[in-house]
């Protein structure tokens, strides 16, 4: 192998890991619908289930259990803010060179939650694919 087909695969790699990341990043953090969740109803629903916990049947409390461990991981997950703007930056860097080499199109990209001003600052229009 040569090394420039072992610079391409790297480069590859690398465009695909700023993909992901970015993507996998927004998904995380794409608005959810209904009533937004607050840290004090959380709390509130947390305390609600410890108090289910002592009186529940075997079954119930299996359930109940594991209904406190997601409540506490989204109480987790609240206080924990994602700063988009590195993951972005990558992103534009690599994503009209991804798109083109894989035929990803424009409108492929927005149905993924990119916004069409970051494919504007990556050079991805909505004719390019």
């Amino acid at each position: 192998m040569s090394d420039e087909h072992k610079a391409a695969l790297a480069e590859g790699r690398n465009q695909g890991r700023a993909v992901r990341n970015y993507l996998e990043a927004l998904d995380q953090n794409r608005p959810k619908r209904g009533r937004k969740r607050t840290t004090e109803s959380v709390q509130r629903d947390l305390a609600r289930t410890e108090e289910e916990i002592a009186s529940a049947d075997a079954l119930k409390r299996l359930e109940l259990v594991q209904r406190r461990l997601d409540l506490q991981a989204e109480l987790e997950r609240m206080g924990t803010t994602v700063d988009l703007t590195e993951l972005e930056a990558e992103f534009t860097k690599v994503a009209k060179a991804y798109a083109q080499r894989k035929g990803i199109s424009y409108e492929a990209w927005r149905e993924a939650g990119v916004s069409a001003a970051t494919l504007k600052a990556a050079g991805i229009g909505r004719g390019a694919a």
